[in-house]
């Protein structure tokens, strides 16, 4: 069993470092949950977004994600409401259904993170996308079937893709019937 005290090593501006017992980790002090947007156009375009990640130092394929209650003002915002804002911000669509579809851990060795993936269904492209103020996000649509193969060749130019895109399309395929 692990010691329940937990001691601040360092706090920055959305992060702190933590030890309990032993173990160090990490914990955002700037939200209260992540949202990972698993989204797929009509004609069966999976939605990814691309952007610089400093702490890798290059552009990573995601899918849209973001924080939620990481706003400014006193106002709670759900994993729900977050899933829908990340998704128009990032990409500029808007889901006629979000459902959320799991929920656990992202790096349970190294932070405290709760990650909960939402399917968006009924997507239709309302707005340009591409991040908010502090972002520069592009928007890709690419077609299902050249997913693995589309993502290899970026890997190949240095643009490396997030691993929790391999869950987000188990989903696709679990609920979703296409060719």
């Amino acid at each position: 069993m692990m010691d329940d005290h937990i001691e601040i090593l360092k706090e920055g501006k959305y992060i702190r470092f933590l030890r309990r017992g032993d173990w160090e980790y990490i914990q955002r002090v700037n939200c209260t949950g992540i949202v990972i947007i698993v989204a797929m156009t009509d004609d069966h375009k999976v939605v990814f977004v691309r952007q610089y990640r400093a702490p890798v130092n290059c552009d990573v394929i995601e899918f849209p994600a973001g924080l939620v209650n990481d706003g400014e003002g006193e106002a709670v915002e759900t994993g729900l409401q977050a899933a829908r804002r990340e998704l128009l911000e990032e990409t500029g669509y808007e889901a006629g259904e979000m459902v959320q579809v799991f929920s656990g851990p992202g790096g349970a060795g190294a932070s405290s993170d709760i990650l909960t993936f939402f399917l968006a269904r009924n997507i239709r492209k309302v707005s340009d996308g591409g991040g908010d103020a502090s972002e520069k996000i592009t928007a890709y649509e690419i077609p299902i079937q050249e997913v693995e193969t589309w993502l290899k060749a970026m890997a190949g130019q240095g643009v490396p893709a997030d691993p929790k895109i391999y869950a987000g399309l188990y989903f696709l395929k679990t609920y979703n019937k296409f060719s």
